[in-house]
């Protein structure tokens, strides 16, 4: 079987913008990285539910914003370099791109989040790609850590229960938590603060919709919140490190993921470049670490597990590698299958 892997970039160097490769899973290998769609930065993506539109962060001469690309037929296939089409593009002057993107095909809405602006941002859709503005909700305030001198919002995705959307923000130490309406409305209804100097970056949820676990970008720990249904609330249950207390030079959190039986959490590590493992244990609300395997690269920002929850593939910032891993379902523990796969600048993998 060929699973198809989409891979966001930056495009400072050797980069062009939009990527796919493919995974073997019989081989169990990665294929070749073909050039999809010619983008600036485009630095995280989200696919839409029927697979033929990518929302792509979008970085022009004179700003950035958000962008959306549909699947061109397959008889147009022969005779070009790149498999998507823009359909959409909306560009604020002077301001720099989204650092991430998430598609909610209940409401037909995109969300995304300025780091260097610190504001949350969300987009109606059609299934045609199209893009309008529907709201804006800017952070303020700072925290402790050189990096946090003002907001720099970091992720918004849905809750389970898809009532709420959460944004995690890296300069406040804060995870908000807005009720959306269908038109694509924010509301604040609940806000959660970290310790001081978390930073948080991204989250997930367990599969029982009950606790989520919170990346500390700026502490490399993960913390395990309990989630309240009710009104959107958050409350601390425990805090891991994603490092060994022998690492003492830098390193920064990055990527989470849960599988979907809820046994087991991934997280990657920039500068130890590592993945750390962890076992969940029964109900969710607790974690242990029982892994750091090198991720084979400089700077793995991202990694995804495919569908089957068999392979895991790692995606390397700064040494243009893509890093595959071939994941036991029982121990939840990860074996190197492949390594140095030329992917450039890739910042983002999401499986089709």
């Amino acid at each position: 079987m060929k699973e198809t892997i989409y891979l966001g970039t930056y495009t400072k160097g050797n980069s062009e913008g939009i990527y796919e490769i493919i995974l073997n899973t019989q081989t169990k290998q990665l294929e070749e990285a073909k050039l999809l769609a010619k983008v600036g930065n485009p630095t995280y993506l989200a696919l839409s539910n029927g697979k033929d539109i990518i929302y792509s962060v979008s970085k022009t001469a004179t700003g950035g914003g958000l962008a959306a690309f549909k699947k061109k037929p397959a008889t147009s296939y022969e005779n070009t370099a790149t498999f998507f089409e823009k359909t959409s593009e909306l560009i604020e002057e002077n301001a720099a791109p989204p650092c991430y993107v998430a598609y909610d095909a209940d409401r037909s809405l995109v969300y995304t989040t300025s780091y260097h602006d610190g504001f949350v941002s969300v987009y109606k859709t059609d299934n045609k790609g199209g893009l309008t503005l529907t709201d804006v909700k800017q952070h303020e305030g700072s925290s402790v850590h050189e990096n946090q001198e003002k907001a720099h919002a970091h992720y918004l995705n849905l809750t389970p229960d898809r009532n709420y959307v959460v944004a995690c923000d890296l300069g406040t130490d804060k995870v908000y938590t807005y009720k959306v309406s269908e038109d694509g409305k924010l509301d604040l209804a609940s806000t959660y603060t970290a310790k001081p100097g978390t930073g948080p970056r991204h989250l997930v949820f367990h599969p029982n919709g009950k606790f989520a676990y919170l990346v500390g970008e700026l502490t490399s720990e993960i913390v395990v919140l309990a989630y309240n249904a009710a009104d959107g609330s958050f409350e601390t249950l425990q805090t891991v490190s994603s490092i060994p207390d022998t690492h003492t030079t830098f390193n920064s959190g990055s990527a989470v993921r849960v599988t979907e039986d809820g046994r087991f959490l991934y997280s990657s590590n920039r500068g130890h470049n590592s993945i750390a493992v962890y076992a969940i244990n029964e109900t969710g609300d607790s974690i242990e670490r029982i892994q750091l395997i090198p991720s084979e690269g400089d700077t793995p920002r991202d990694f995804a597990l495919d569908p089957s929850e068999q392979f895991v593939v790692v995606g390397h910032q700064n040494s243009d590698k893509l890093t595959l891993f071939e994941r036991d379902a029982e121990t939840g523990l990860l074996s190197l299958l492949q390594k140095d796969v030329y992917a450039p600048e890739c910042v983002c993998v999401a499986f089709e």
